[in-house]
């Protein structure tokens, strides 16, 4: 099989270096617009081709040659659709890391084509959505029918500074935009939209609670779709007090238009001394995640007529939730595999709804040693 990862940045390169491994890959190419990040991130075993995604004709021949492309080119809402259109026209399979709830929607809305070209397309298949997204459906599995359902990971965990995991990259910009303006949440069993840095206090089994803020991420949305939850569904971000004012601070600058994105994603390296200030009082009306553990989903709903509260949970060495590429590039390259191995669903897809889950986290745990999943369930339900 041959296989293309776009992007060369630390996620593509490490999604690359993983499909490099794999004896079913027979041929593999790297390809970006940056020459120098192509020779920083290629490796003996594969080649590297500079393109430009926005080049419809030059990403089209590259596709032509391949039988699965792996997109790690953001931002999402600029290059998403155009290069799963681009694979549906070259009938090539598809796997991204699209962790943005807007495209989300119109790549999944491609589906007739995907399924027209017999071209199958896994969307948000990194760390979160992706894992969080298989962790939740581990969860859900243990209920008759879904209430409420939560994923969340850390960003300025002990282990995890915020300086780590959050720079004045276009990551931070995207995220900025994910903690402002409104996002996709799930309500009532209804898709709605609402101001992101909400509160959500959580009980989950063996005593474990703590608080964790929504952010705009596909989740609620494809969960939506797949589970149907009948209450809530989030994404949550699990901050310190002082993290989350501060970024509450910032959310309310930029809503009010005092700052934009970029501005803000500029704040978070270099914090200034009156939005620093400003947050201090607002720091203490914000929970910590008190004993959340730091990478996973949980659902509540009925098993036997009874309130069920179930998690899932990722136990993985502590470097691990500071690895963002490990964390996204690897299990990307783990479900293109799947497609290469045969394991195809026609049409677009959320991770949860196309690749063997079980499979799926058991190659996680080999390519991170002593990484394995927990589940748990009591009597309850997650909110209160």
């Amino acid at each position: 099989m041959r296989v293309a990862v776009l992007g060369a940045g630390a996620m593509g390169a490490r999604a690359a270096a993983t499909l490099a491994a794999h004896p079913a890959v027979d041929s593999l190419v790297i390809a970006d617009i940056n020459r120098d990040a192509l020779e920083q991130s290629a490796g003996t075993t594969m080649s590297a081709r500079t393109v430009d995604v926005t080049d419809g004709a030059a990403l089209r021949a590259l596709l032509f040659d391949v039988n699965v492309v792996i997109s790690t080119v953001g931002p999402f809402y600029r290059f998403g659709t155009a290069v799963l259109e681009a694979s549906i026209d070259t009938s090539t399979d598809y796997v991204d890391i699209c962790d943005d709830w807007e495209p989300t929607g119109a790549l999944l809305d491609l589906d007739a084509a995907a399924r027209e070209a017999n071209v199958c397309a896994v969307v948000g298949a990194g760390a979160s959505p992706g894992l969080s997204t298989l962790l939740a459906s581990a969860a859900a599995a243990r209920l008759d029918s879904v209430h409420n359902v939560f994923t969340a990971w850390p960003l300025d965990a002990p282990a995890t500074p915020i300086e780590s995991t959050v720079t004045t990259s276009a990551a931070a910009v995207h995220w900025m935009h994910q903690c402002s303006g409104t996002v996709a949440e799930v309500s009532d069993g209804v898709l709605v939209r609402r101001r992101p840095v909400r509160a959500v206090a959580l009980t989950l089994p063996g005593g474990r609670s703590g608080t964790g803020y929504t952010v705009g991420h596909p989740e609620p949305l494809t969960l939506h779709r797949t589970m149907g939850p009948s209450g809530e569904a989030a994404c949550l971000m699990l901050l310190r007090p002082t993290t989350a004012a501060y970024v509450d601070a910032l959310r309310s600058d930029i809503d009010a238009g005092f700052l934009t994105a970029e501005a803000a994603a500029d704040l978070l390296d270099s914090p200034s001394i009156r939005h620093s200030l400003r947050s201090l009082p607002r720091s203490l009306r914000f929970a910590g995640p008190g004993t959340l553990p730091e990478f996973f989903a949980a659902a509540d709903g009925l098993v036997d007529g009874a309130p069920t509260r179930v998690s899932a949970r990722l136990v993985a060495d502590q470097a691990l939730f500071s690895d963002m590429a490990g964390l996204t590039g690897v299990p990307a390259a783990l479900a293109a595999i799947q497609l290469v191995d045969g394991h195809r669903l026609v049409g677009v897809h959320p991770p949860d709804a196309a690749l063997d889950q079980t499979r799926m986290l058991a190659d996680f745990g080999v390519a991170f040693p002593g990484t394995h999943v927990t589940v748990e369930e009591e009597p309850g339900w997650l909110t209160t």
